[in-house]
């Protein structure tokens, strides 16, 4: 994975880049990793509470995608089979039941991003209150734009059942986050 794409492999459809992938097209597979990889980081990180054990969880996710590829039910559910080998891969790791809630690290009060930094620390550390699922359903939806079909399925859960989860998350997460919100 050393080269960049011309322009045209850049601008395929995940479908087709799968179906190429599927056929051994290591520079098809590239692409999807490259078009991927932030979003799937960025779920791991957030599941599993530490950017480290998200690096390493995310290329396994990548490498089981591109040993089982020829697996894929579908070339249109690349995404959708992706985002869920990630979250199948936070959900069975142990590390993911068991993250602390542990505070966010104090910063400096007068700097923007120290305290931007610090919502975020904060923001995660409410995360990890979550239920795996709640914050993987949770994730999915808020963060990473899945629709409830899409969710449902990565989860292997009924659509109907997406809303609630969503719905618990978003409840426990207020309750959390209360002391962050803005006083008039």
């Amino acid at each position: 994975m050393t080269e960049s794409a011309t322009a045209p492999e850049a601008a395929l459809d995940d479908a087709t880049l799968a179906g190429r992938a599927r056929d051994g097209d290591v520079r098809a597979y590239e692409q999807l990793v490259m078009r991927y990889q932030g979003a799937i980081f960025g779920l791991m990180s957030r599941m599993l509470g530490s950017a480290v054990d998200a690096e390493d969880a995310t290329r396994e996710v990548f490498l089981t995608v591109w040993r089982r590829i020829a697996r894929l039910p579908d070339d249109n559910a690349f995404a959708a089979w992706l985002y869920r080998t990630a979250i199948t891969r936070c959900l069975t790791t142990r590390h993911a039941e068991s993250v602390p809630a542990g505070a966010a690290q104090d910063a400096a009060a007068d700097s923007a991003a120290a305290a931007d930094e610090r919502a975020a620390a904060v923001l995660n550390s409410a995360l990890q209150r979550l239920t795996p699922e709640q914050r993987a359903g949770w994730l999915l939806r808020e963060v990473h734009g899945r629709s409830t079909e899409e969710t449902a399925a990565v989860l292997g859960i009924d659509p109907a059942a997406v809303a609630g989860l969503v719905m618990r998350a978003r409840i426990r997460l207020a309750e959390v986050m209360t002391p962050w919100r803005p006083t008039k």
